[in-house]
């Protein structure tokens, strides 16, 4: 495909939202807040927020630069900069199926409870919600969902980069946010919510200086900006040259921390006020919220307000895995966006339902978010910053985030700075210690 017939975003707001959508998932709905509160709250906010300047913007833009320059998907891009780093763009696609493997079927969860609670059948039940959970995990339904959303994700992308995948998220992006402000109002009312902010918003800066906050804030900014896996760098291939990368890395950056400060305001006040403490994974999401609007006046409407919220964050990161995917098979290969698209949503169901197995003692959801989260992903960006800046020509760094010397000037040298010394050793200790 030509650069010239190559689909491309709209504006700068298409550019944001799509852009946000891949880094805002399920993580930022109920990973954050527990580790926020686990780890000193506000103090851990701090640190988050330094580890996203220092950490995650420089390592986006250097995706950025790579996706905006050569116009192509994850494998062409880094072919097209050196034929000895093609390698690099393989490892993103390989990380996206791998992602796709379990992202899928926490993803089919969600549809699940949203389905439950639109038809009432949730709060109906003669069964608590936790035995509901285990009745649901030990039945054929979480593959069921699991498909179902594969389908959902395909149905967009398979519709193009315009009116598919932008299309959704200009749809999307604002219907989360109404959500979580909506859902972050109600739950602001409820006895004991002071509880939950005092939790999650407590400063206790000696937990700043602790080692594992340290690391813990630095791998959630890492991993919360979806680096690392091809997907910044096939978006970015669909901007237009006059975008802003360094305005479009800021934007997403802080639109991703205010969405996982929403969550944290929603889930943290109505946990506290229900007399319950908050646990790690999903048994916040899926077994404690139940629970608490249980307890609430039109129980069914809040608890599938809150689902659909959940759905949405899950769908603007499964679009864009499938799509790294999607468009390494249609141009690699010569193949249509829907043969494509159909090819990767096969490859989706075939990975999903190996992870309802297990192989020598080892299931196959652990391995796949082993590989991709603590291997795949820091080493992907941690090699990326490396070929930027040390490999490709002098200015590379320097014409891409200033669009050729019309913005960002005198910004521009200290991104440059970043990416040559400081950001490749915070993502290289980040690595280790996840190896370790």
């Amino acid at each position: 495909m030509s650069e010239n017939k190559r689909a491309s975003f709209g504006g700068k707001l298409s550019v944001i939202l799509v852009s946000a959508g891949s880094a805002i998932g399920l993580g930022a709905i109920w990973r954050f807040p527990y580790i926020a509160g686990k780890h000193g709250g506000a103090a851990f906010l701090v640190v988050f927020l330094l580890s996203v300047l220092a950490v995650g913007i420089p390592a986006m833009l250097a995706e950025f630069a790579v996706g905006r320059k050569t116009r192509k998907n994850a494998v062409g891009a880094f072919r097209s900069l050196s034929k000895y780093w093609s390698w690099l763009g393989y490892s993103g696609v390989i990380c996206a199926m791998l992602i796709s493997g379990y992202y899928y079927i926490i993803a089919g969860w969600s549809l699940e409870y949203l389905v439950n609670s639109a038809d009432g059948s949730m709060f109906a039940s003669s069964l608590t919600f936790k035995e509901q959970f285990e009745a649901f995990q030990g039945s054929y339904r979480p593959l069921f969902y699991c498909i179902a959303f594969i389908l959902l994700t395909h149905f967009i992308v398979s519709r193009g980069v315009e009116k598919g995948i932008e299309k959704a998220s200009r749809i999307m992006m604002p219907a989360l946010f109404v959500i979580l402000v909506l859902m972050a109002v109600r739950v602001a009312f409820m006895p004991n919510a002071v509880e939950g902010y005092r939790f999650f918003l407590s400063c206790d800066f000696a937990e700043a200086f602790k080692p594992e906050t340290i690391m813990m804030a630095m791998g959630q900014a890492f991993f919360s900006l979806s680096v690392g896996m091809g997907c910044m760098v096939t978006y970015a291939s669909y901007f237009k040259n006059n975008n802003n990368l360094l305005s479009t890395s800021f934007n997403v950056s802080i639109l991703t921390i205010l969405v996982s400060l929403l969550a944290g305001l929603v889930i943290f006040p109505a946990v506290f006020s229900a007399g319950l403490q908050p646990t790690e994974g999903p048994a916040i999401v899926f077994v404690t919220l139940p629970e608490i609007f249980s307890g609430m006046p039109l129980a069914a409407v809040w608890s599938a307000i809150f689902f659909v919220l959940v759905v949405l964050a899950s769908l603007t990161s499964t679009i864009s895995f499938h799509e790294v995917i999607t468009a390494y098979l249609s141009e690699e290969f010569k193949l249509s966006r829907k043969v494509s698209a159909a090819i990767t949503s096969a490859l989706s169901i075939l990975l999903c339902t190996m992870t309802f197995f297990s192989l020598f003692g080892v299931d196959f959801f652990t391995l796949f978010d082993y590989l991709s989260a603590n291997i795949i992903m820091p080493l992907g960006a941690l090699l990326t910053c490396i070929l930027v800046i040390w490999f490709m020509k002098k200015n590379f760094m320097k014409e891409q985030l200033t669009n050729n010397g019309s913005v960002n000037k005198y910004i521009a040298p200290v991104v440059v700075f970043m990416l040559k010394y400081v950001t490749p050793l915070l993502i290289f200790y980040i690595f280790i210690k996840n190896f370790i």
